[in-house]
């Protein structure tokens, strides 16, 4: 399939890169592995090694490089993630902290690999841009008080229930 995404992600990882994208795509529908590179003789990594991985996230283009140990990810940089249902809050909360992973709050997540991760209701954006600020601010409230987002409570809040 020919992207026509004009900007994507890269993400840099040590050298772990084929592992984590195969996580990755395994967890959103519409998600593939669509390139690998490989080192080559003479290059800082093992020749055979990844160098590369192209895929899609969820139809979105992101690419992975394996530069070693020279760059980590903050919390500076994470993948928002907007979900229909608390159901799918749940399984992408429970599957991206699995294996070493931690959860913080207001919603926020670092996987295994050390990648942040903002798990939220699809309909969080609407709720944040309400020209209304008595209801951001109650949801704002709301969000700071949870770890795992709730849906229910976030619309709750929205409402001034």
């Amino acid at each position: 399939m020919a992207h026509t995404q004009k900007i994507s992600t890269c993400l840099w990882f040590n050298d772990d890169a084929e592992e984590a994208v195969s996580f990755y795509v395994s967890l959103f529908e519409d998600s593939r592995i669509t390139g690998l590179s490989r080192y080559g003789k003479g290059t800082p990594m093992p020749e055979g090694s990844v160098l590369t991985i192209t895929f899609d996230l969820a139809d979105t283009e992101f690419m992975a490089l394996n530069g070693g140990p020279h760059f980590k990810f903050t919390e500076a940089s994470s993948m928002v993630v907007r979900c229909e249902t608390q159901a799918e809050i749940d399984r992408l909360w429970a599957a991206l902290q699995s294996g070493g992973g931690c959860e913080h709050r207001c919603g926020w997540l670092k996987d295994r690999y050390g990648l942040s991760w903002q798990i939220v209701p699809a309909r969080l954006r609407e709720m944040m841009l309400d020209p209304d600020a008595e209801k951001t601010n109650r949801v704002m409230a709301a969000i700071m008080g949870m770890v795992k987002l709730d849906i229910n409570a976030l619309e709750k809040a929205y409402k001034g229930a």
